[in-house]
């Protein structure tokens, strides 16, 4: 097979690149939950990150998950150059628009509910439970 079949058909397509956009996963981090940015690849452990909001700083590659989302900017790029096109890519939209983003909009609203929405959640699953087990008797 030629090389190029085996490039199309590659499994794993998150690199580390200028302008790969990665989520810091890291509690401990004040930058936790944070959508950045890749500016500049320092070694094979290290990226310089910035994001609108964030301080331009280095990061390891394991206080980070490489995301699919790409943006289109220079190596090294300033702040403005990269607010303006995280904006036009859309970043903040397509992130809350997959799945991955979307289970974490999920456990930060489950995470912040009050005890009176916990109970009301409570006694809306017990309903439903019940109407489910009158469907399924009958």
């Amino acid at each position: 097979p030629a090389l190029s079949d085996a490039l199309d058909t590659m499994p794993f397509n998150r690199n580390i690149e200028i302008g790969r956009v990665a989520l810091c996963n890291l509690k401990a981090d004040k930058r936790y939950g944070k959508l950045l940015v890749i500016v500049d690849i320092i070694d094979q452990n290290r990226v310089l990150v910035d994001a609108p909001g964030v301080k331009r700083d280095v990061i390891s590659l394991r206080r980070v998950a490489i995301t699919d989302l790409k943006v289109d900017i220079e190596r090294a790029c300033d702040g403005a150059a990269l607010e303006a096109a995280m904006k036009s890519a859309d970043v903040a939209g397509k992130w809350a628009a997959s799945a991955w983003g979307k289970k974490i909009a999920r456990q930060d609203a489950r995470a912040n509910l009050t005890d009176f929405e916990r109970f009301k959640v409570a006694v809306a699953r017990t309903k439903r439970s019940a109407l489910v087990k009158k469907a399924l008797a009958a």
